[in-house]
């Protein structure tokens, strides 16, 4: 193949990024894979002002493109996934490899999509998925291919860690002011849920798992906790304990399953994940063989994405549009339905703040409380702030999450305790 030729689909900020870098580095492109990449059309709402549309085909019919029979390959990059399934179908009904960014639509419809491109022997490709322009999906089905796969952890949502990173750095500001300022620079949304509630990264913590375990995609399973509840308080008290406090997407293989959650976690100061900050995402991985490696790098913007969506065309160049390169990182006859661990069924440490009336007796009835749990206390601060109100700051030894469960039930009854307990759960690497 001397040549391939694309469409792309949708025009946005990542669109624009793609169809300037496609055009910028087509001849360092064709030095590396000894062909050319030539964009054939163009499906958009509207012209991109960032784009020289001057000798492209443009249509306002995205489906014009998978019916083009001169189009090899599709690029989706619309978003949503009602128009992007139907587009992606339609494009692989008509045997044309896709490449897309769209986490949600591969999380929530990917094994059906999967079957159909290996069915109708073409490629569907979603490294910029889920990092941006860091090249995990490779990493892991590649660089990773003789390994077994064991623990995965990642910072894989820039709005969330900007905005803990500001908390910590600022040390006086609050979650909704730093979420404020975080919509204003563009790194978050009008509506900031799917980010700040983890939605976004559970469906790229869902891609990441079924790459590395072989296990069907399974988003419905993921256990999600957001950051709101995160107060400059407990950064300010995980910090004098020597640790940082990371909105994290987890995925371990163990005896009991498969678990898969995204919830604040207390990180040690000196883990590399905990040195990742502002809108930077990194992915770390532990395997047999290889240990424990880490890829940083920038998780969203027009260049890190439009790089992922351009190296994932030229892999399918390199393979000259015949021997299929697997989608998923398995055999799709080996992907596996793996049981996925309850979050009550885990095992960790946890970080527990709370607000006790400053009266005689009371931390040992808190002790006694969690030794009837079998919890052990490994760190514990008291702060005296003379208001009638002891802060206490409690970490635990690692301990089954049913029992630190029930043991903040007992604690939030007594009397002695002012309102709800602060829980994160602590993670060490």
């Amino acid at each position: 193949m001397d040549q391939l030729a694309v469409g792309i689909c949708g025009l946005g900020t990542v669109g624009a990024g793609v169809f300037n870098l496609l055009e910028k580095n087509a001849e360092e492109i064709a030095r590396k894979t000894g062909a050319r990449i030539r964009i054939a059309q163009v499906g958009c709402r509207r012209d991109n002002p960032h784009c020289d549309l001057t000798n492209i085909a443009v249509s306002r019919d995205i489906y014009a493109l998978v019916n083009n029979p001169e189009i090899d390959v599709i690029i989706e990059l619309i978003g949503g996934t009602d128009d992007a399934l139907t587009l992606v179908k339609q494009a692989i009904a008509n045997k044309k490899h896709v490449v897309t960014a769209n986490k949600a639509l591969i999380a929530l419809h990917g094994a059906e999509l999967f079957q159909l491109a290996d069915e109708a022997g073409v490629s569907l490709k979603y490294e910029a998925a889920i990092a941006g322009g860091i090249p995990v999906v490779k990493a892991i089905r590649e660089g990773l291919a003789g390994n077994k796969v064991e623990f995965l952890a990642g910072i894989i949502n820039g709005t969330t860690n900007f905005i803990l990173t500001e908390m910590e750095t600022a040390g006086d500001r609050s979650f909704a002011d730093v979420l404020k300022e975080a919509q204003d620079l563009g790194y978050a949304e009008a509506d900031p849920t799917f980010d700040i509630e983890g939605v976004d990264a559970a469906h790229k913590l869902t891609l990441l798992a079924s790459m590395a375990f072989g296990m069907a995609l399974n988003f419905g399973a993921v256990y999600l906790e957001g950051i709101s509840k995160i107060t400059v308080q407990d950064i300010k008290y995980a910090e004098e304990i020597g640790f940082k406090i990371k909105h994290l997407g987890i995925a371990r293989q163990t005896a009991k399953g498969v678990e898969l959650r995204v919830h604040p976690t207390l990180i040690e100061k000196s883990a590399m994940l905990a040195q990742v900050n502002g809108v930077m995402n990194a992915v770390m991985v532990i395997s047999d063989a290889a240990g424990e490696t880490m890829y940083y790098g920038a998780g969203a913007g027009a260049g890190p994405t439009a790089s992922s969506v351009v190296a994932d065309v030229v892999d399918i160049l390199r393979a000259a549009g015949d021997a299929q390169i697997e989608n998923a990182g398995f055999v799709l006859g080996a992907i596996q339905d793996l049981p996925v661990t309850n979050i009550s069924a885990i095992e960790s440490a946890y970080y527990l703040r709370l607000n006790a009336l400053d009266k005689p007796g009371v931390m040992a009835q808190i002790s006694t409380i969690l030794s009837q749990h079998n919890i052990s206390i490994e760190t514990l601060i008291q702060k005296d702030l003379h208001k009638g109100e002891v802060p206490i700051i409690i970490v635990t030894d690692c301990v089954l999450e049913q029992a630190i469960n029930a043991a903040i039930e007992e604690l939030e009854a007594l009397h002695e305790v002012v309102g709800k307990l602060m829980r994160i759960r602590v993670a060490t690497f």
